[in-house]
């Protein structure tokens, strides 16, 4: 039975992960994870599948957020749907491998690989320029169809191991090649609905016949997803109309901080928690 503490503290979570899917195009999942593991370790499940079960809980809700939100930046004309259409293929492949790759991977690399990475893209944000137009906008210059295939897989790929929806790494990709980030913001939170899908059924698949836990699904833990996602589909709204009125500057501060101290933790945990 679920304890009214933690359908407190995953409202809560949603909330608050809603609110950045909307704002950073994230999906919520670098602040999911970790807080639905010291969630779920409360419910009974155990240890060694903590990790991933809070990855594809996570990936699960994005389901909803990324519905919720891409309405929002639908709404402000912000999303680049040629780029989502080029990278959703390379992106369907990627997270289905990276989500059956979890499954064969121990719990202590995926909380060390989920530091390294997220280490990682947060210096990569805050170290990225684009180049610039003589008007000062930044200049596009978008690489070939079959390179964004590509990077579509590979996004699909880290996305489904971190339990995020692409956005650490598809912000970044876009921004660096001179999208302005408000539109590779609205871009991502689109690209959020495929990875989560493809990433979702993956799980189910890699965590078939596992008793992990009461309401289990695969490795999805469905109490989880579904507090989750009842207030994070209300909340992404409020921070994509946010996005739009941020500045550049406080944006990417924003998203490279968050990712250094997810990372912390997660360091700390790969490294003494097994």
């Amino acid at each position: 039975m679920i304890s009214i503490a933690t359908i407190v503290s995953l409202l809560a979570l949603g909330g608050v992960a809603g609110f950045l899917a909307g704002l950073l195009g994230i999906g919520g999942g670098m602040l999911m994870v970790p807080f639905l593991m010291m969630i779920f370790a409360t419910v009974g499940i155990p240890d060694e599948h903590l990790v991933k079960v809070a990855i594809a809980t996570s990936l699960a809700t994005i389901l909803f957020t990324s519905m919720s939100s891409v309405r929002a930046h639908w709404r402000a004309g912000a999303i680049r749907w040629p780029v989502v259409a080029t990278l959703t293929p390379g992106i369907i492949l990627g997270a289905m491998i990276g989500a059956r790759l979890a499954g064969y991977v121990p719990s202590q690399w995926l909380e060390l690989f989920f530091a390294v990475f997220v280490s990682y893209s947060a210096t990569q944000m805050l170290r990225g320029k684009s180049p610039a137009k003589a008007d000062g906008e930044p200049a596009e210059h978008l690489p070939s169809r079959a390179s964004q295939v590509t990077m579509g897989g590979v996004i699909g790929i880290l996305s489904s191991l971190v339990g995020a929806g692409g956005g650490f790494l598809t912000v970044p990709y876009l921004t660096s090649r001179g999208v302005r980030i408000q539109n590779a913001i609205a871009t991502s939170a689109a690209c959020g609905f495929p990875i989560a899908a493809s990433a979702a059924v993956g799980y189910v698949w890699a965590g078939w016949g596992l008793h992990l836990a009461p309401a289990t699904f695969g490795y999805i833990y469905l109490p989880g997803l579904v507090l989750v996602s009842i207030v994070s589909v209300l909340s992404a709204p409020y921070g994509a109309r946010t996005a739009h009125r941020m500045p550049v500057a406080k944006l990417k501060r924003g998203f490279a901080c968050m990712l250094y101290a997810l990372s912390a933790y997660m360091l700390y945990r790969g490294l003494t928690a097994h």
